[in-house]
């Protein structure tokens, strides 16, 4: 990493730089977006298979309005760009600009000439789907919230892409990409197997009081049989991404422990509300519920590398309620999860949602969570149960002010047994 450093710190003309036909290395790709955005695993194949262009000075790459068949990337050398009114700039390979593609759309905007000898990465244009996929919202600051320096840092991290996602554990990443090829149930179980305790979590779940059974799955096999391919993969999701609650920093890690019990404990909500009315898959509400908060984890854990007079109670507690849903947003969208999820992360704490008329992912952790808060000390300030959008959307479910919703209290025992197998740390 430090003689990619000085690379990029020493002048053009110090500078051998790459040959033609190179090999662009893991540690220049870690500084592009989106291909940072890649495991590392995926940044050591792509490195493999894609190699750097030299192209010498005077010569242009692409002019306005000429179709594009790749993105490129500048690795060395300075560029000038001329656009549709005539203005020209210039990206040179050291700048914040040359973390992103010169060119990433079907049809190039400018006309490009290179200023001095340069090296260029292509790349296929699939890849800035990703991009548009993942795309970057804005975090705005309050005028109330300009005092907070935790936030001032963390948005400037955020807005300058920076953010360190956390990686999806990779037992639930092989499991839905051989879903999505449509594996079949016993080789789906072999990689559920490769970690023993996700398989013997799974078959603890499938015995649980959320699935009705009378004679129990005594296997992975027929544990996986018995929920489902589809439900099993968001459930070893579910109980795979406990990895991602971690720190070493003890405020740190007590905050992210009670954000693991929430978490959790809306989600069995979510579960049981979502089997009871058949209006939405119970999995799919159960991972909904676990994954809505999950923006609070970058956030907690860009606190958790500053300075200890950084790590303010009060100033995280402000901070994660602007950054939460955004930051969850962008960690989904990484993850490649369906926008149902993500809007559940953008939407869940808004009680006054309401996008669909039927009844959403986002309607069920909403009404989860408003249960779950009514009657808790400090939360007062609450609407009634009835009063807000997704109850109106339920079906054959009578709602009632006083006793929230009578359902999750009668289905108090099956929780409490949903919570015991998932609180166990795997």
């Amino acid at each position: 990493m430090a003689s990619i450093k000085a690379f990029f710190n020493k002048d053009q003309s110090d500078t051998p730089g790459p040959r033609f036909g190179d090999k662009v290395s893991p540690e220049i790709l870690a500084k592009l977006f989106p291909v940072r955005t890649f495991s590392e695993e995926i940044r050591q194949s792509f490195a493999e298979q894609n190699h750097v262009e030299l192209i010498s000075a005077g010569t242009t790459l692409f002019t306005i309005d000429s179709p594009a068949d790749c993105a490129i990337y500048l690795i060395s050398g300075i560029i000038s760009f001329t656009d549709q009114n005539g203005r020209s700039y210039e990206i040179k390979a050291d700048s914040a600009q040359a973390k992103f593609p010169i060119c990433s759309g079907a049809k190039h905007t400018t006309t490009a000439v290179a200023q001095t000898d340069i090296s260029i990465l292509k790349v296929s244009l699939n890849i800035m789907s990703t991009c548009n996929r993942f795309q970057h919202r804005a975090i705005e600051i309050p005028e109330n919230a300009r005092d907070n320096r935790l936030l001032a840092l963390f948005v400037d991290h955020y807005q300058n892409h920076e953010l360190e996602v956390p990686s999806l554990p990779e037992v639930a990443l092989k499991l839905r990409q051989a879903i999505e090829k449509d594996v079949n149930l016993e080789d789906a179980v072999k990689i559920i197997q490769l970690d023993p305790v996700i398989s013997a979590k799974l078959i603890e779940v499938a015995n649980c009081p959320l699935y009705l059974t009378v004679v129990p799955a005594r296997n992975c096999l027929e544990a996986v049989n018995r929920i489902g391919l589809n439900a099993t993969r968001n459930l070893v999701i579910a109980l795979s991404i406990r990895q991602v609650f971690k720190s070493k920093v003890p405020q740190i890690k007590l905050r992210l422990e009670r954000l693991w019990k929430q978490s959790l404990y809306l989600s069995t909500l979510c579960h049981v509300l979502a089997a009871t009315s058949q209006q939405a898959n119970p999995e799919d509400a159960l991972l909904a519920g676990l994954i809505c908060d999950i923006g609070a984890i970058p956030f907690l854990n860009f606190a958790a590398n500053l300075p200890a007079d950084f790590i303010i109670e009060d100033e995280i507690k402000r901070a994660l309620s602007l950054v939460s849903g955004v930051v969850g947003a962008t960690v989904l969208k990484e993850w490649q999860f369906a926008d149902e999820f993500i809007d559940v992360a953008l939407n869940s704490k808004n009680w006054y949602q309401n996008s669909t008329n039927e009844l959403s992912l986002t309607d069920i952790v909403v009404l989860a969570r408003l249960h779950g808060l009514i009657g808790k000390h400090g939360n007062g300030e609450l609407p009634a149960i009835t009063a807000i959008p997704a109850a109106s959307k339920l079906k054959g479910m009578a709602l009632s002010p006083e006793n929230t919703l009578s359902i999750l209290h009668d289905a108090k025992a099956k929780i409490h047994a949903a919570l015991t197998i998932f609180s166990t740390r795997v």
